[in-house]
Order: C-alpha cells, then structure tokens, then sequence
C-alpha cells in the first residue's frame, strides 16, 4: 500500500470575480509532489475567506459555503483512500478521476506486461525459443517483481509510474539485496528493457523512460589454452579410452570453434565439400539461427576419420554437458593444465591461439566464429591481439 499523504488546499482565485463581484474558490490536490487543480464551482466575497482556517467567515451563506467545502475534502479523502486499497500505483489525476466518479483507464501495470511478454515467449518454445530463455525471463521476473515490492511497497506499479530513475535503483537492488555479480544482472535489465520495447509497440507504453540508462559493461578475460598446452594435451597418451575420446573431442573443438551441442549433435551430412575442394563444417548456430561455416583443419579431420561410424548418422557418441567438464577436470590433472579446464575453453582456444596467434586477420575470425558484427570479437579479443602484439615485442628486443 502506498504510505504517501494526500493534501487538499482550497484556493480563492482573486483574478476570477464574478459580476457579483465574487472570486472562484478552486481546489488543489496535491500527491508525491504533483498537483491537480480544479474549480469547485464555488464563489464567495473574498472578504469573507480565511485563507488559513480553509473556511468561510460567517455570514448569510458560510454555513452552506463550509458545508461544501467539507464534503469535497471528505470525497477526495475517500477516493485516495480507495485507490490505496486497490493496491496499485496511482498519481494525482487517478485521485481527481476517482472522484468525479471516473474511474482510472484500465492502464497495464509492471508485471502483467512483463508477464504478457513471458507468456508469448512461452508459446514460442520449441520453434525459435529455447526453454532455458523462458526460465531466464521467469527468474528475471521475480528479481523485479521482489524489486518493485521492496521499493514500493506493493504488488505492481502502473507503467506511467516509470520514472527515470528506476533502472538505477533497480541495478543498486540487485547488487547489494540480491548479490549478483555485474554481468548478471546486467541481464536482468536487458530482459527488462526488451519488456518495454514490447510495451510500446503494443501501444501500452508512450515512450521508453531509460532511453538515458546505461549499465557498466563487465568485459570477462579471455582464458584460452596456450600453443604449449594444446600441443601437450594433444599429445598424451591416455590409458582409459573414455578420457581419450573426450580429449578428442575438446581438441576437434579447438581447432573447428564449435560450441558443446553443435558438436553433439554433429552429423556426416553437416561435412561438406566446398568452392575450394576442401571439406568444410556447415551448421546452423542454434544460438544465433545463422549458417556457421569453417574449412577442416588436418588436425579435426584426423579425429573426424578417427571416429566415423557407418551405423550412426552422428559422428560422434553422445554425452551430457555436466559430464563432459567433469571428464575435462581429471584430463586437466593428468596433463598438468593449471586452468579451469571447460568446454567452452575449447571455442576461445579456437579463436585464440589456432587463429590470432597464427596471424588470421580479426574480420575473418569474426567470420568464422559466426559472430553478429566485429565489434563484438573487438571487444571480446582485442586483449588477445595485444598480448600477441607485446610478446612479438618481447622477442624483438632479446634479438
């Protein structure tokens, strides 16, 4: 419920004076510092007003005068106090709707809009729509919903209510009550901000109230194995044939930039033989919906041969994501690789070490990691190409 007061001043407007030579008295609301100033349809001798009191002095007609004026003050008192029962967000012109007997626009609130889009998303599940974005958008959900309960002390906000400001008290919830890190949270309010933009095309929303807001980017290092480690961790022999095949598998990984589910679902009609009479990778990115090609390198092509099996039109046997790191932790250990050994290693090795370090121009691995626009390599190697840069450096000078 809101806890905010509502003040009611009764005014004489002495610029308004009737052929009678009375003034209108006009009554001003005044709600979270916003005003809304009416006519009471009330005029008076301004001789006869104390201004202070907010009553009429006596006289033939104070009786009826302060009668009135009573009964408007106990009206809008009513209508306030009924909108904060209802328990949604309100302003000053709800309150004057509310009592002129108009009840306030049927106008959406936060959370149904953000629940409509969720719902929409949900629909779309299976067709372009992962499960795991619906369940991001429903944890998001409840991350702004505790917010606007927290902040405002109920349910749900009208979306007119957006101030400029929320996005930023927002950020500041969910940093020191909800603990989460920068980059998850910088999420959350993209999640948010896509709500909105679906609000105003949907004419819920006249205008976006965060065009101004901007998060702190948070830039993660980039870890990725060295030329040495991949080198070693190609090389070892392993005695168990389950570690072997999962060391080949990241190592198929490294040199072709594949994410874990596009390896996993790899198929020999995926192997193509392209313009250059090279075999290529030829894949849809389930993540962008784009065609991610990349020519065979002789060190894939050797573990591809290695583990093509004519009964399977995959190449390569299936196994959970959650095992394949667990795999990837002990291979670590035998092979003395101090880093967080990870599938996902495998893809920045790929764009690392098999191709900065080997002088692949950015434009091109931007190409081949399937990325929407180089900024986004820029901005996630740029450091590669400066280390690269001060080792060359470092070398130059011991000559």
């Amino acid at each position: 419920m809101n806890t905010s007061t509502i003040n009611v001043l009764f005014v004489l407007a002495r610029n308004r004076m009737n052929q009678s030579n009375k003034c209108a008295l006009r009554c001003r609301i005044t709600f979270l510092k916003k005003r809304k100033e009416f006519s009471t349809g009330l005029f008076i001798n301004p001789d006869y007003w104390d201004g202070k009191k907010q009553r009429v002095k006596p006289s033939d007609q104070s009786e009826y005068l302060n009668s009135q004026l009573s009964l408007i003050n106990q009206n809008l008192n009513q209508a306030f106090l009924f909108l904060q029962v209802k328990g949604t967000s309100f302003n000053v012109l709800d309150i004057y709707n509310q009592y002129k007997g108009e009840a306030p626009k049927d106008e959406l609130c936060v959370m149904e809009v953000y629940n409509l889009h969720s719902d929409r998303i949900k629909r779309l599940i299976g067709i372009d729509i992962k499960l795991v974005t619906y369940q991001k958008y429903l944890e998001s959900g409840k991350h702004l919903q505790d917010f606007i309960m927290h902040k405002f002390k109920t349910k749900d906000i009208l979306l007119k209510a957006l101030k400029s400001n929320f996005l930023g008290e927002y950020e500041y919830y969910l940093k020191t009550e909800k603990k989460l890190a920068q980059s998850t949270l910088n999420k959350a309010i993209q999640r948010f901000k896509k709500v909105l933009k679906f609000a105003i095309a949907e004419e819920y929303l006249n205008r976006d109230p965060f065009l101004l807001f901007s998060y702190k980017t948070v830039r993660k290092e980039i870890i990725f194995l060295s030329e040495e480690e991949l080198r070693r961790l190609e090389r070892y022999q392993f005695r168990i044939d389950r570690i072997g095949m999962i060391r080949d598998l990241f190592v198929f990984c490294c040199y072709t930039g594949l994410a874990y589910k596009e390896m996993a679902s790899l198929k020999k009609s995926d192997i193509i033989k392209e313009f250059d009479d090279n075999l290529w990778l030829s894949i849809r990115r389930s993540k962008t919906g784009k065609t991610y090609k990349v020519p065979l390198l002789p060190q894939a092509l050797l573990i591809l041969y290695r583990y093509d099996k004519d009964h399977s039109e995959y190449i390569f046997n299936n196994i959970s994501n959650q095992r394949f790191n667990s795999y990837l932790k002990e291979i670590a250990d035998f092979v003395g690789i101090k880093k967080n050994l990870t599938h996902h290693m495998a893809r920045k090795t790929f764009a690392s070490t098999v191709l900065l370090y080997n002088d692949v121009p950015m434009e091109i691995v931007s190409e081949l990691l399937g990325h929407s626009s180089m900024k986004i390599t820029q901005a996630s190697y740029g450091k590669v190409v400066q280390k690269r840069v001060s080792e060359e450096m470092i070398k130059l000078k011991l000559k």
